[in-house]
């Protein structure tokens, strides 16, 4: 592995996207206000952070068990401002695609790192900048839009700073397009910079970051990708007894929740053992309830929209 200076080049042991020249470990006070559940989360992350795109399994089963007694506040870190630098062995956008494909193996999450050689992207900014202004709109709506964005830059090897991708993604999501592009070139840059701004107040130094914290001003920190303990016992650790919730691990149960799935997160979510997740997956796309779209280093699943017959 490489030295991880550069933000781009995730760290696999720590699982962190690393900040540079940013140490400081002190969560200070402002940015947990407003604490309606027993524990809010202020969830710091960038939407091309690989590092929390491999921990979306984690993430999406803590809000089926743990939803009735968290909330997560979505931040942007700014983890790819430019290209006006060369640190870390990272010089060019092409470095970065060899670096993709490792981490997609470690994470078992589909990646595919050629979009650094065929499509680069300039910076990070533009499609944090469309979160904060799908989240404008609808909180929920913007956690589908950042799921879409990632799954274009990550699988469909899209270039999320073009507006076609985001406004694709935004309808997709269900969000108002025409609002959306208003509050894209407005007041939805204002709100990433104060992300920005809190990031620093809070030290945040790299992504994935979680700050849980209850009622009391109390906190727990988690930091880069770990294992799904590591965030159930931070919140276990604020309110011990804070009620685990039995959610259907039905199949149909599950895509109700989460329109689209990879076999990892599938496993997380079911419990099914990982190396029969894929088979059952696969099972049910012969079926024709599933559509399964396949990368070079993983697939991913949805349920399929079938169209009623004409009359």
């Amino acid at each position: 592995m490489q030295e991880k200076s550069n933000p781009l080049l995730c760290d696999i042991e720590s699982g962190m996207c690393a900040l540079p020249g940013n140490d400081s470990d002190s969560p200070g006070s402002n940015g947990f206000k407003s604490v309606t559940k027993p524990i809010k989360v202020i969830y710091y992350t960038d939407p091309i952070c690989s590092s929390c795109w491999g921990i979306e399994p984690q993430l999406r089963k803590l809000k089926l068990e743990y939803g009735n007694s968290i909330e997560i506040e979505y931040r942007m870190g700014g983890l790819l401002p430019d290209w006006n630098y060369n640190s870390g062995g990272i010089s060019k956008p092409s470095d970065v695609a060899h670096h993709w494909d490792e981490v997609s193996v470690y994470y078992d999450m589909p990646i595919d790192g050629a979009i650094w050689l065929e499509d680069p992207l300039s910076s990070s900014y533009p499609p944090s900048i469309a979160f904060k202004a799908a989240q404008i709109q609808d909180k929920e709506k913007a956690i589908i839009f950042l799921r879409e964005i990632r799954e274009m830059v990550f699988l469909e090897k899209k270039n999320i700073t073009k507006w076609e991708y985001l406004e694709t993604a935004a309808k997709k999501s269900g969000l108002n397009v025409e609002q959306f592009k208003i509050d894209y070139e407005g007041r939805a840059k204002e709100l990433f910079h104060e992300d920005l701004k809190l990031g620093k107040e809070l030290g945040v130094r790299g992504f994935p970051t979680l700050f849980f914290m209850d009622k009391a001003g109390k906190t727990e920190k988690v930091y880069g990708s770990q294992a799904y303990t590591s965030y159930e016992n931070a919140i276990l650790g604020l309110e011990s007894k804070a009620e685990k919730n039995n959610y259907s691990k039905e199949f149909t149960s599950i895509f109700a929740n989460y329109s689209s799935l990879t076999a990892r997160e599938f496993s997380e979510l079911t419990g099914t053992p990982r190396d029969e997740s894929e088979k059952v997956l696969n099972e049910w796309t012969e079926k024709g309830i599933l559509e399964k779209r396949t990368t070079k280093n993983g697939s991913i699943w949805r349920m399929k929209i079938v169209t009623a017959p004409n009359k």
